[in-house]
């Protein structure tokens, strides 16, 4: 089976409905993964997802905050919500495929502006989340398993997945307490992060661009907060992948582009 598998950060479902539709045209996706969906469940436009050609779509949201969905052309078994720290916000959730693997979509907190514990609690609670994240990878010996974890994971890792690494060490998202934890949740499940399997270290590559910037393209002060990552067992099933950013310059665009893998499951 093989499956194309894109996540975006849409930043609001509804307002951006026909830049979905858009993306689904242009590229086919077989699984679209989204976040900061900004919309509780009575409301989600199902229908309107489904016309695109998802008859499977699962999700979980709340009011103007967070939020996440499956859009898929296969069927979701096993669907769950995933709760890590004590607040039940809508950030992870999961489900089996068909060729046996399972697929996690997440979106890990922003953390605010500010990356000290004892000044920002949301900074604590960001950094709280990956740390749930690195002991479930570990807990749950996923680095055995045929799985798949996608999503804003609102970290930039690596010094070229943002556009300066000198002037970004104090900037959340590229903190070195942040990449830490970051490493240390990658190493617990032996994920493999799959564009950079494609694209070498030393290139820069991003998946966001702040809407801060009067010209995003011209500055092209970007930072690559979107992941796909896989397990072991499943690294040899990926045969290509791509972030796609002309999807910055649409019309009333998410910060975020979307990122996509194409996997032989």
């Amino acid at each position: 089976m093989s499956l194309r598998i894109a996540t975006w950060n849409i930043n609001s479902v509804r307002i951006r409905n026909d830049l979905i539709a858009r993306f689904v045209a242009e590229h086919s996706p077989d699984i679209l993964c989204l976040q900061e969906t900004k919309v509780d469940n009575p409301l989600f436009p199902l229908e309107a997802l489904q016309a695109l050609g998802y008859p499977h779509v699962f999700f979980e949201g709340q009011k103007s905050y967070n939020g996440v969905a499956i859009l898929s052309k296969v069927p979701l078994m096993n669907r769950r919500c995933v709760h890590f720290i004590d607040k039940q916000e809508c950030r992870h959730i999961a489900a089996d495929l068909p060729c046996g693997a399972q697929l996690h979509n997440v979106y890990i907190p922003a953390g605010g502006d500010i990356p000290d514990v004892e000044l920002n609690e949301k900074f604590k609670d960001k950094l709280a989340f990956v740390d749930a994240l690195a002991r479930w990878s570990a807990d749950d010996a996923i680095a055995t398993q045929r799985a798949i974890i996608v999503g804003d994971m609102n970290i930039a890792p690596l010094e070229h997945d943002v556009w300066s690494h000198k002037q970004l060490l104090n900037v959340v998202s590229h903190t070195p307490i942040e990449v830490e934890k970051f490493t240390a949740f990658q190493r617990a499940g032996k994920w493999v992060d799959c564009l950079r399997e494609l694209v070498p270290h030393d290139q820069k590559l991003y998946s966001w661009w702040s809407y801060r910037a009067r010209d995003w393209k011209a500055s092209n002060r970007g930072r690559r907060l979107d992941h796909i990552w896989i397990t072991p067992p499943l690294r040899n099933s990926l045969k290509g992948g791509m972030i796609y950013p002309a999807a910055r310059g649409w019309d009333k665009p998410s910060d975020h582009v979307p990122v996509m893998v194409e996997l032989e499951l």
